[in-house]
């Protein structure tokens, strides 16, 4: 029999490797930042998974798809904050002026799932950011932030050069670069490597998936010969 490699997170188990989510395969999509569809509000369901939760999101899914875009990028308030790709959490890469980069994702609250993916990637990232396991080919100088994000944030660092990445993360697609935003009538483009990876997105693609099939030995996983 061939070992079973068992892919674990704090308290939780995922021994199942996907393929590529989209027909695209691991390139980068379209997202179009939808200001009049709702995903989730505050005292509601959106930080559970549940089914209720995506009902929602087919409507204004296929609406996105007649536009072009792949997915749907939720926003929330009058302040068009960023929650989630459409089914997936939502990681942002920033330069700073001090030459180090800051990595994004919105904070958990009710409206925002506590995905595994999501808390996979933090974890990997602060133990770079910490010096406890220094990752090859993310930046030296990374600081690792939750702090509420907003449109005109995105497209701000769009302008003045220093948006280096955005992508979704979640269970079946691990990750997914973006490389443009549909905005209020406008593409706000977003960085990608040759590949369609920004430098976060593919390390992260990279070691998640090795700790899933067990090419990388890690405290995550471990064979169980059967």
């Amino acid at each position: 029999m061939f070992p079973v490699h068992w892919y674990l997170i704090p308290s939780l188990r995922d021994a199942s490797p996907v393929g590529p989510y989209y027909s695209t395969g691991f390139k980068p999509v379209k997202l179009y930042a939808t200001t009049k569809d709702v995903r989730a509000w505050p005292g509601g369901t959106g930080g559970y998974k549940l089914g209720s939760n995506y009902a929602a999101g087919v409507v204004p899914q296929q609406q996105a798809a007649a536009l072009g875009y792949q997915q749907i990028l939720w926003l929330f308030g009058p302040e068009h904050r960023l929650t989630e790709v459409g089914t997936m959490n939502l990681g942002v890469a920033f330069s700073r002026n001090d030459g180090s980069v800051e990595f994004v994702t919105p904070p958990l609250d009710d409206m925002i799932l506590p995905g595994v993916t999501r808390d996979s990637i933090l974890s990997l990232l602060r133990d770079h950011e910490s010096g406890k396991n220094r990752l090859e080919g993310l930046p030296d100088k990374l600081i690792v932030s939750e702090r509420q994000l907003t449109m005109p944030d995105i497209v701000a660092a769009s302008k003045d050069g220093t948006l280096r990445e955005i992508f979704g993360c979640g269970t079946a697609a691990i990750v997914s670069p973006v490389d443009g935003i549909g905005y209020q009538d406008e593409l706000i483009k977003v960085p990608v490597g040759e590949d369609g990876c920004g430098d976060i997105a593919r390390v992260m693609l990279r070691e998640i998936v090795g700790r899933q099939t067990g090419d990388i030995l890690s405290e995550w996983s471990f064979p169980v010969n059967e």
